[in-house]
């Protein structure tokens, strides 16, 4: 009896430390939030979530579906447990939001110099042909404003965006500024685009989980986590280095086949 009560023990202690890993879904186009090299999801964002469930004693799990509407989707669903995304009120009925942001975030308007735009106010855009990724949000105004309009162009990543208003089919985007200047320093053609001064929304980007996973009741031990690497400069720091490592990836040579 001695040996099985041991057994059932060790048993035990094996199911608990193969705990399944935190599945966090992003898609990863946004340099130097998120972006792939390839082979591996990089950026400041998994490196947030990574450090974050690791203080919890949990391993995370990247997962990179097809577009970020898939991602909300999924976790509204609860097949992943967390993301990284903007604070709405639609997204709060199935996402619990860290009360600790991990970044301030700027989206505004990009557009192609030689097709230059006559902008002061959001309203202004339902002029122009628009282009926007799939699941995404600018603000509730712009949303309300210009995504209702009809004039929007719907794709799934940033490179055909881009593209797109490289070679003049569309005449903006809305991005989050930091991520679009820096996505536009290496991009063939990207010398002509600009950003406006205005201003779509100014945001925070935040660790949010889905409330289908046992995670949501964790949320407090998750903030103090974001609290400590937000006032030891880690997370600044590590911006700092993504933006690094993304320009150095940039200019490497392709390899040869």
């Amino acid at each position: 009896m001695a040996r099985l009560w041991l057994l059932a023990i060790l048993l035990l202690g094996c199911t608990a430390n193969a705990a399944e890993p935190v599945r966090y879904c992003d898609h990863p186009v946004y340099p130097p939030i998120s972006w792939s090299d390839g082979k591996h999801m990089r950026g400041i964002a998994p490196r947030v979530v990574q450090a974050v469930f690791a203080s919890l004693g949990l391993d995370a799990e990247m997962v990179v579906l097809g577009n970020w509407k898939r991602c909300l989707l999924d976790a509204a669903e609860g097949r992943v447990d967390a993301v990284l995304a903007y604070r709405t009120p639609e997204r709060e009925q199935y996402l619990a939001f860290a009360q600790v942001p991990v970044l301030r975030e700027e989206v505004t308007v990009f557009y192609n110099r030689r097709h230059p735009l006559k902008v002061e106010r959001i309203q202004d855009l339902t002029r122009y042909r628009g282009g926007l990724l799939f699941g995404e949000s600018y603000g509730e105004a712009f949303d309300e404003a210009v995504a209702r309009a009809g004039n929007i162009e719907w794709v799934s990543d940033s490179k055909q965006n881009f593209g797109k208003l490289i070679r003049g089919r569309i005449d903006f985007i809305a991005h989050e500024r930091r991520t679009g200047l820096l996505y536009v320093e290496y991009l063939q053609g990207g010398g002509d685009i600009r950003a406006l001064p205005l201003a779509l929304a100014v945001d925070h980007l935040r660790l949010a989980v889905s409330r289908r996973s046992p995670l949501a009741a964790r949320m407090a031990e998750i903030d103090r986590e974001l609290q400590r690497l937000t006032d030891s400069g880690e997370i600044e720091r590590w911006l700092g280095e993504s933006e690094a490592t993304y320009r150095d990836m940039i200019v490497q040579p392709e390899p040869r086949e």
